[in-house]
């Protein structure tokens, strides 16, 4: 059956989801949702059968019905390959009674890579398939690791070129130094004075610009988004819940159609909407547990039902988590809501005017499913070192914030559950918050001397995007101000 997309702000035509990919946000500053959610068609006993490709395959041609399989079955071929460190492409860790879904093993050693392969081939193939003759422009926020992922998969790619803004004192100093040292021709990478939130802002006020649309259009461009508020990222990232489900099964960890719940370290809200969206599906899911760093948000509004950003920004030891305006929560408040465009936009305006909102108690109601907690720096810290203390394993920030709050949501329910929680990026990204937690005569290291120890301490092998790194000559060095991030566009693509 067919699936089209809305948007979440108005009753405007649905399209198919190759449009949707390659517009990436709707005309009205909506996001893109599937009009149905469909059921998952394959028994759950069938997916310990599977490989990844092939559950890829099986969930995505659910969701891009406008694909051939021979495009689909070619996307993810070229995505899933040996970029990826390991033949399972996502490995699962037992350790201390959780089952650590490692999501990074890609080539920019975070999970964003799982969508991010595999987001340049759709975009092409969408554009392909819509007889676009534009060049795509590529325009992305990244709180740290989206735009690494980003730039990594569409650096070179004919027929688009991409820009990347970050928070200049905003991102760890290995992030940074992976995003400034990208070679590729059509990209950009662009620091701004001001925060994850300031950049996110800057780059959706660009992408409602109808002048500048007009004049990219003239010039042969159009914009689209390698964000998770693009569908084509969030779509990909549902197949990894599915998968690890499969696996479980596979090694006798669960019995089919047994129930998991699944703990995600939550920023921008993506990667937690794909495990909803999963059990939307009919993947046995049970509890979605929502972990916060101090930036807790999310925390709140689980708690209250009220949305509100009016609060200091804290920058922590897990940046990619560092957000007050948590994009993809638009799109699980407007199902909600009961796929009601008006009332979202409701919420959405009074977001954007005052930053805040509260929704309704049946819309409340609909939240059962999640759970909502938080970690601060201190517990982040500790919750590292305790987990290598006890079983040599070494995570970073974020995964142990979720690490953190999955403990918090045990002792608070006693429920035992199979729990997967993901782990969405390789220790050695943020490796003095790592290292400094595990131990404090660390600190006076510098950065890749402290990913050397850390490859001693954990019997990990350094990852191939550390090494590249160590003395990658600085190739972007672009600073503007928070208001100049339109005219930063324009000079790159010589408007």
């Amino acid at each position: 059956m067919e699936i089209r997309y809305n948007s979440t702000r108005s009753k405007s035509a649905p399209v198919k989801a190759s449009e949707a990919i390659l517009r990436g946000l709707s005309e009205d500053g909506g996001l893109f949702v599937p009009d149905h959610v469909p059921a998952l068609d394959v028994p759950v006993d069938k997916l310990a059968e599977m490989d990844y490709q092939q559950t890829a395959y099986e969930v995505m041609k659910l969701f891009l019905t406008d694909f051939t399989d021979e495009e689909l079955k070619d996307c993810i071929a070229r995505a899933y390959d040996e970029k990826f460190d390991t033949e399972e492409i996502v490995p699962i860790v037992e350790k201390d009674g959780v089952y650590y879904l490692e999501l990074f093993h890609g080539a920019t050693i975070a999970f964003k890579d799982m969508a991010l392969s595999i987001l340049p081939h759709l975009l092409t193939t969408s554009a392909k398939k819509n007889h676009v003759k534009n060049e795509i422009v590529i325009l992305t926020a990244t709180s740290g690791d989206t735009g690494k992922a980003a730039l990594s998969g569409f650096a070179d790619v004919a027929g688009t070129r991409i820009i990347v803004f970050y928070p200049k004192n905003g991102v760890s100093p290995i992030q940074e130094k992976q995003m400034i040292t990208q070679k590729g021709k059509n990209t950009c990478v662009v620091g701004i004075y001001g925060n994850f939130d300031d950049a996110q802002t800057g780059v959706k006020k660009i992408f409602g610009d109808r002048k500048l649309a007009e004049e990219m259009d003239a010039k042969g461009f159009q914009f689209s988004s390698a964000n998770s508020i693009n569908i084509g990222r969030l779509v990909p990232q549902i197949v990894y819940y599915v998968y690890a489900y499969g696996q479980l099964l596979k090694e006798g960890k669960i019995k089919a159609g047994e129930k998991i719940n699944v703990t995600v370290p939550t920023g921008n809200f993506g990667n937690i909407l794909a495990a909803y969206y999963a059990k939307q599906m009919g993947l046995p899911i049970d509890r979605l547990i929502c972990a916060s760093n101090e930036n807790k948000v999310l925390y709140d509004f689980f708690h209250t039902g009220t949305y509100d950003r009016n609060r200091e920004f804290v920058l922590t030891s897990s940046p990619s988590m560092d957000i007050l305006i948590s994009s993809n929560l638009e799109r699980l408040i407007y199902h909600i809501a009961g796929n009601d465009a008006d009332k979202n936009r409701e919420l959405m305006s009074a977001l954007t005017q005052g930053g805040t909102y509260t929704i309704t108690e049946s819309m409340k109601e609909k939240l059962a499913d999640f759970y909502g907690n938080y970690a601060s720096e201190d517990e982040t810290a500790e919750t590292i070192r305790s987990l290598y203390e006890k079983t040599g394993y070494v995570i970073d920030t974020h995964t142990a914030v979720a690490s953190c709050v999955y403990e918090k949501y045990r002792n608070e329910t006693k429920d035992t559950k199979p729990t997967v929680l993901a782990s969405t990026a390789s220790p050695f990204k943020f490796t003095r918050s790592v290292m400094e937690a595990i131990g404090g005569e660390y600190g006076q290291m510098e950065d890749f001397e402290l990913a050397d120890k850390l490859s001693e301490i954990s019997g990990v092998t350094t990852p191939k995007a550390i090494e590249e790194i160590r003395t990658a000559p600085v190739l972007h060095n672009h600073v503007c101000e928070k208001d100049e991030m339109e005219q930063a566009v324009t000079e790159f693509l010589s408007l």
